[in-house]
């Protein structure tokens, strides 16, 4: 069982501009990395949206959930929690 996943992501107000984000890396050739230093309104956004690594009880449920759930490599369609709405890519787990 995953203890603990490293994921990034980007922080928006609403789903329809999440949407339009994650159209736009998988059609050009910017990084997650890239596109969450540029359009995440989150503070983890300077950082490329990198979390580190978190265990089950880090982040808000409806997240956790989804980035626990997710292959390796994988961008969630949006997420919605209380903070917005947001793209998540898992980077690794262990």
């Amino acid at each position: 069982m995953t203890d603990e996943v490293r994921a990034r992501h980007i922080l928006v107000d609403n789903e329809e501009h999440a949407k339009q984000i994650k159209l736009e890396y998988e059609r050009s050739d910017k990084s997650f990395a890239d596109l969450a230093e540029e359009k995440s309104e989150g503070p983890s956004g300077d950082n490329g949206g990198d979390l580190g690594f978190f265990g089950r009880g880090d982040m808000v449920k409806p997240f956790e959930k989804k980035a626990f759930e997710m292959d390796t490599g994988e961008v969630s369609d949006p997420v919605k929690t209380e903070f917005g709405y947001h793209l998540i890519k898992k980077e690794d787990e262990r």
